[in-house]
């Protein structure tokens, strides 16, 4: 008999009149080993970890922020249909961060930083020093939606399915007990990405041209295609299929072309 991956009973701690939702806990915890990642990377690179302790103070909110718009954006009845309330916009502790939306506005705030304030090293250093950290602190945050019993997959029976209460399964699913854990292929395919790029000669050896993240937005991309592909939960779509197969397809074909350029413009 299988024993499946059960979904916490409970996704928040109350102590006295304070409330802590796990989500919000995965995600804290990501964003403090991103940090000590990220300085110990920018510190082999030759830089001062004085530079990521700045940056992350505005590199930070505008993830958060940039995260949630993404979400908001490509969710939008959630929040503004029938059955939606623009007020649970900001209750960000409930799940609803887009990872693309995030790294888009929370590498412009990086950019900008650059651009305003002296650094002891260049933009493509803490790209290629943030990229691992970015993996890891996504995998992390992953587990966050395991706790809100949210973001899976196919029905399925394979021993490593995971049990989804029946008040959390969508319409059309609810004669089914076990699910894809699509949050669990996600963190271990982003940690094994991150454990690649830290471990490889190869694209340290590039370092400071910006390879690595380009590397990064290419894999985690790739991967991220294939769980959309077998994700349930309600989402737009372009020409049937989900927003985010396009965004994910467009993300890999241009980090992979980019990737390719920094790789020859290094040799």
């Amino acid at each position: 008999m299988f024993s499946f991956i059960p979904t916490p009973s409970r996704s928040t701690l109350e102590l006295g009149f304070f409330t802590i939702h796990y989500y919000a806990l995965c995600i804290l915890l990501g964003i403090i080993v991103a940090i000590w990642v990220t300085k110990r990377r920018y510190s082999q690179f030759g830089g001062n970890v004085t530079d990521v302790t700045d940056i992350a103070f505005f590199a930070v909110p505008a993830g958060i922020i940039g995260g949630r718009i993404y979400h908001v954006i490509t969710s939008p009845a959630n929040y503004f249909g029938e059955n939606g309330s623009p007020i649970e916009i900001f209750k960000i502790w409930n799940g609803g961060l887009g990872i693309w939306g995030a790294i888009s506005l929370g590498a412009l705030a990086v950019f900008i930083y650059f651009k305003v304030k002296k650094t002891s090293l260049s933009f493509p250093y803490l790209a290629d020093a943030i990229a691992p950290a970015l993996l890891i602190a996504q995998g992390i945050g992953r587990f966050g939606n395991w706790f809100n019993g949210e973001l899976f997959g196919q029905p399925t029976e394979l021993p490593w399915a995971l049990e989804i209460p029946i008040a959390n399964r969508p319409t059309g699913f609810s004669e089914f007990s076990t699910f894809h854990p699509t949050f669990l292929y996600e963190a271990l395919w982003c940690f094994a990405i991150a454990t690649f790029i830290l471990r490889s000669k190869y694209l340290n050896s590039l370092a400071g041209s910006g390879a690595s993240f380009a590397f990064y937005v290419t894999a985690y991309s790739i991967g991220r295609l294939f769980i959309e592909m077998i994700r349930i939960d309600e989402a737009n779509t372009i020409f049937g299929l989900r927003l985010n197969i396009w965004v994910a397809l467009i993300m890999a074909i241009g980090a992979g072309a980019l990737f390719a350029r920094l790789r020859s413009a290094k040799k």
